[in-house]
């Protein structure tokens, strides 16, 4: 069935039409979870919150763009609402010009770093550095977006970013160190 008609009878409360979109989607928007939670449980958790929610403002879809992408940006919004919910967030409030947006590069191609690894290591951010730089770098908000998503200000979005960075770049340079 073409996705047009699936998000019309979605917007009816079809219920095998939410399958279907579920079933389209899940994988997906699991990915997305699973980047801005704690663990599995809590991943799964938050896309079954990011549905119930999709389908309760599927009629605010208005075709600008992909569903997937507004599917996205609804997912991820869900999951920023549980950390602020769980008060997991708490932000170093600094100066806008203190940092530099690319003050800190990783470069994981020159080390032949997999990209499971590199999951790993970004899952073992502090939460606040975490949260900034899966917005920032892997879902490319910008750090005004991240300012008002997060609810703090663009020079923190940016030492947090900043931050990531820095620890996932000893991290990797650690891990190289061993493997030699």
């Amino acid at each position: 069935m073409e996705l047009e008609v699936l998000i019309q009878k979605c917007c009816k409360q079809n219920l095998s039409a939410q399958a279907e979109i579920y079933n389209l989607f899940s994988d997906k928007l699991f990915r997305v979870c699973i980047k801005y939670s704690k663990n599995y449980q809590d991943a799964q958790d938050t896309l079954q919150d990011s549905f119930l929610m999709i389908f309760k403002d599927i009629k605010k879809f208005k075709y600008k763009g992909s569903f997937e992408g507004w599917a996205k940006r609804v997912t991820v919004n869900v999951a920023l609402q549980k950390f602020r919910d769980k008060s997991v967030l708490q932000f170093d409030v600094l100066e806008d010009s203190k940092f530099a947006e690319e003050d800190v590069f990783v470069d994981v191609d020159e080390k032949n770093i997999s990209l499971d690894f590199l999951l790993s290591l970004i899952k073992e951010l502090p939460p606040k550095y975490r949260v900034v730089f899966n917005l920032y770098v892997l879902d490319k908000y910008s750090h005004q977006e991240i300012s008002e998503l997060l609810k703090i200000s663009i020079g923190t979005s940016k030492s947090n970013l900043s931050r990531a960075r820095k620890i996932l770049q000893e991290k990797i340079n650690n891990s190289t160190k061993k493997s030699l």
